[in-house]
C-alpha cells in the first residue's frame, strides 16, 4: 500500500468517526433549524462523501476537528477568528525574543493587536514609548517595569506570573527580566493595527539628533554622546538590576508617586462569577483604575465545563489561549455559526454584539484571556435574558414550559456548572 493510500485511509477512518459522534447527538426533530441540513450528517449513507483524498496535512487536521467535520449546527460562513503566536515569526535578539499578531495578518483584529515576548534575566526591552496604549499579562517568570507620567511622577515596580501592566499611550516605559530565568508576557495594544516595529525608541531619537542639539538639550558637551549606538538595540542584555527599593529611590523626584499603580494582580485576586465548573476574574477601570482603555477577564473552565452562551454589548473580545484545549462556536446575523479549536497560543476575536460559547474539550482546566478595547468589561447572559422576559414570551418562542425555563440560571454564572 502506496503512503498516498496510507494517509487516506487513515484521514477518512478519524473523519468518520468524529462524524458518527456528531450524528449520533442529532435528533430527526431538532439540532439543524436549515434545510437541507448541514454537515456530516449528509453523509450517514455515503462514507466516501467525509473523505480527503487529495493532499492535506493530518497534523493540522487534527488540530481542528470542527473545521473537518463541523457541527451540524453549523451554517453559513464567517470570517476567520482564530490566529496563533506558534507560527509568527519571532524577532530573535541577544536577550531576549518578540513575536507578534496584528490586524496586518489577522484581519478581523481591528481593536487589539498582540505581541508575545520573553526576556532572558537581565534581558532589556529599549526604553520606548508607543502611539498606543499597552496592557500585559504575565505568563512566566519576573519583570521589573518602569514609567513616567507626564506630571513628572516615576512608577517603578516588578511583576510576576498573573500580574498586569497597563501604560497610556505615549507614556515613556522600560521592561527587564529579573532573576532566576527572566520573564515571558503578553502584550496588547488598543490599536489592531500597532505593531513592535512602529515604536518610538530612545536609541533612534539619540540617532537622529545633531549632537549639539542633545549637548543644548542636556547641558553637557557635545563629545557626551560620542559612544551612542548608532543603531536601535530593542531587546538587548545587561546585567540584573540591584534590588527594587533601590531603584524605586533613584526613581523617585520631587513630584512624588502617581495616584494609581501601573500594575495589578490579576490571577490571584478573587473571582467575580465562580461555579463548580470554573471561575471569571474581571479586572477594569473600576479596579485597575490607570488601565482606562482596556478591560478583561481571567477565565477558567474545568474538564467537561463551559463558558456560557453570551455577548459583549461595549467592545469587540480578543482572546489569548493559555493552557488548555478549547472549543468556540461564534453565531452571527445571516444566519451563520461557525466552530472552530483553540489550544496554548492560540487567539480568537469575535466581534462586539456576535453570540459565542467556548467549551473545555479537553481533560485539564482550559485558561483563557478576554481582552477588550473598553474601560469597563461588560457581557450579557442567554440564561439572564430569558430568565428575566416574561414567561409566555420565552415559551412562545421556544415551545418550552415555564416551569422548565423557570429551572435556567437566574444570573449570569460565567461558567456553567458541571
Amino acid at each position: 500500500m502506496d503512503e498516498m493510500t496510507r494517509r487516506s485511509i487513515l484521514a477518512a477512518g478519524s473523519v468518520v468517526g468524529v462524524a458518527a459522534a456528531a450524528t449520533h447527538t442529532v435528533a430527526a426533530t431538532y439540532g439543524n433549524p436549515d434545510e437541507p441540513p448541514q454537515g456530516a450528517v449528509n453523509a450517514k449513507d455515503n462514507p466516501a462523501s467525509l473523505t480527503i483524498p487529495g493532499p492535506h496535512n493530518d497534523t493540522l487536521t487534527g488540530l481542528f476537528p470542527t473545521s473537518v467535520s463541523p457541527p451540524p449546527t453549523d451554517v453559513g460562513s464567517m470570517p476567520q477568528f482564530w490566529a496563533t503566536f506558534n507560527n509568527a515569526q519571532r524577532r530573535i535578539q541577544n536577550g531576549g525574543w518578540a513575536r507578534q499578531v496584528t490586524q496586518e495578518n489577522f484581519p478581523i483584529s481591528t481593536t487589539i493587536a498582540g505581541v508575545d515576548m520573553r526576556l532572558t534575566a537581565g534581558g532589556i526591552r529599549e526604553m520606548h514609548w508607543h502611539q498606543a496604549a499597552e496592557w500585559a499579562f504575565v505568563t512566566y517568570g519576573t519583570c521589573r517595569i518602569t514609567t513616567l507620567d507626564p506630571q513628572g511622577r516615576a512608577y517603578v515596580a516588578d511583576v510576576g506570573p498573573g500580574d498586569l501592566w497597563y501604560f497610556p499611550a505615549g507614556y515613556p516605559h522600560s521592561l527587564q527580566g529579573l532573576g532566576p530565568d527572566g520573564a515571558q508576557f503578553l502584550l496588547c495594544f488598543d490599536n489592531g493595527n500597532q505593531t513592535e516595529f512602529d515604536t518610538l525608541l530612545l536609541n533612534e531619537w539619540f540617532t537622529h539628533t545633531p549632537p549639539e542639539v542633545l549637548a543644548l538639550n542636556f547641558g553637557v558637551p557635545a563629545d557626551t554622546f560620542k559612544n551612542i549606538p548608532l543603531h536601535d538595540l530593542y531587546i538587548l542584555q545587561s546585567q540584573l538590576p540591584g534590588a527594587l527599593s533601590a531603584d524605586q529611590m533613584a526613581a523617585r523626584g520631587s513630584a512624588g508617586a502617581p495616584p494609581n499603580p501601573f500594575t495589578f494582580k490579576m490571577a490571584g485576586g478573587p473571582a467575580t462569577k465562580q461555579t463548580k465548573g470554573g471561575k471569571v476574574q474581571v479586572v477594569d477601570s473600576t479596579t485597575f483604575k490607570a488601565s482606562k482603555t482596556v478591560a478583561a477577564a481571567l477565565v477558567t473552565v474545568h474538564p467537561g465545563g463551559m463558558r456560557e452562551m453570551h455577548w459583549h454589548t461595549n467592545a469587540d473580545e480578543w482572546q489569548y489561549y493559555i493552557q488548555g484545549n478549547a472549543q468556540m462556536t461564534v453565531f452571527n446575523t445571516g444566519p451563520n455559526a461557525s466552530t472552530t479549536n483553540f489550544g496554548p497560543g492560540d487567539i480568537g476575536y469575535i466581534k462586539r454584539n456576535l453570540g459565542h460559547y467556548i467549551k473545555n474539550v479537553g481533560d485539564t482546566d482550559l485558561v483563557f484571556l478576554e481582552v477588550f478595547r473598553a474601560p469597563e468589561y461588560q457581557d450579557v447572559s442567554l440564561s439572564d435574558w430569558l430568565t428575566h422576559t416574561p414567561p409566555l414570551m420565552v415559551t412562545s418562542h421556544l415551545n418550552i414550559p415555564a416551569e422548565v425555563i423557570a429551572k435556567f440560571p437566574q444570573t449570569s454564572v460565567g461558567v456553567v456548572p458541571v
